[in-house]
């Protein structure tokens, strides 16, 4: 495939989407829409791009007997789903920083150690190049509202025996599902 035109088609608070026109190995002509975080992309570089726009936090608690995982309300499926704390990066702001904020907005836990960073990774590649960073920590505190209005969440810790019933009975974002699955086996 090789791209040969980007043309953006519409502009949202928060996402624009975008036509990727692309000739493919046999010369034809293919069109592929996607969506993004970045609102002036002219480039495949900026395609691409450099720097995650948001982080993924995987965190235990003190224990390490137990993973942190949101019942979230998410809007595009009209349901609630179980999912990781994750956020936006802020201008300016380090992928840490975003996690302590985020983990702090969404549960009113403290993250008090970092172990470990997974790098890019994408949100939805099947139609954004949305990156994440994965943020693997350890937190503590008591758990009170999102300060966000526009979020309804349910944070909660959850044994390796509550995760594998969680995964047989409710809705996850992919991520999740997938580390929850394997970090329960263990």
């Amino acid at each position: 495939m090789k791209l040969q035109h980007i043309a953006k088609k519409e502009s949202g608070k928060f996402i624009t989407r975008y036509d990727l026109e692309y000739e493919t190995e046999d010369k034809e002509q293919k069109v592929y829409e996607i969506i993004s975080r970045n609102d002036d992309i002219k480039s495949e570089e900026e395609l691409r791009g450099d720097a995650p726009d948001a982080v993924v936090l995987i965190i235990e608690d003190e224990s390490h007997e137990k993973l942190l995982i949101n019942k979230e309300f998410r809007l595009a499926v009209d349901s609630w789903v179980y999912n990781f704390p994750a956020g936006l990066i802020d201008p300016g702001e380090t992928a840490d920083e975003a996690a302590k904020r985020e983990l702090w907005e969404e549960t009113g836990l403290e993250l008090i150690s970092i172990e470990d960073h997974i790098g890019k990774s994408y949100s939805a590649v099947g139609f954004s190049n949305e990156a994440n960073v994965c943020v693997v920590g350890t937190a503590r505190g008591d758990f009170r509202k999102s300060t966000s209005n526009v979020e309804e969440i349910e944070p909660g810790w959850y044994t390796k025996a509550q995760v594998r019933e969680l995964l047989n009975t409710q809705p996850f974002a992919a991520r999740t599902q997938a580390y929850a699955y394997l970090w329960s086996k263990e």
